[in-house]
């Protein structure tokens, strides 16, 4: 038992430490940003992050939708762009940041599944360590900002 409880510990750990890699959160009060390098060693064209951000009634109006965009921080490189994926019930949107390094947002994507969870993923078009932003936000029916939680399943 005290085995399964130390790597039960470990696992959790584990967990956290890539959480905090993968998404250091840097909040203002209505702003979520998530940073992180992806694929650090430059040599994995399937590189993907995997996460999830929670949107609920924070005392501001129940969720009505998640928006996010995603920002490619690196140095320009041809054909390497960064992608940005959300997921909630049988609602899905996709957008890249088309213009490689140039250090602007992409546009803004928007996928309307309420409260709950809403799956995200990052990933890039070819081989290359990507250093990007993720910019997310809970909105209500009236674009008020909401309960916005962020968290991590897979950054590989």
């Amino acid at each position: 038992m005290e085995q399964w409880n130390l790597l039960g510990r470990k696992k959790f750990m584990s967990r956290f430490i890539a959480t905090v890699a993968l998404f250091g959160l840097i909040q203002s009060s209505h702003a979520h940003d998530a940073a992180a390098t992806m694929d650090p060693a430059g040599n994995s064209a399937t590189f993907t992050g995997y996460g999830f951000v929670t949107c609920f009634d924070d005392g501001n109006g129940p969720a009505d939708k998640l928006v996010a965009s995603v920002r490619d921080h690196s140095s320009p490189v041809p054909g390497l762009l960064v992608n940005l994926q959300i997921l909630k019930g049988n609602r899905a949107m996709s957008v890249t940041d088309s213009i490689s390094g140039d250090g602007t947002n992409s546009p803004v994507i928007s996928v309307k599944g309420g409260n709950g969870v809403y799956l995200i993923m990052v990933n890039k078009t070819a081989p290359g360590a990507r250093d990007f932003s993720i910019e997310y936000h809970c909105m209500t029916a009236n674009d008020v900002h909401t309960g916005t939680d962020i968290g991590v399943y897979q950054f590989e």
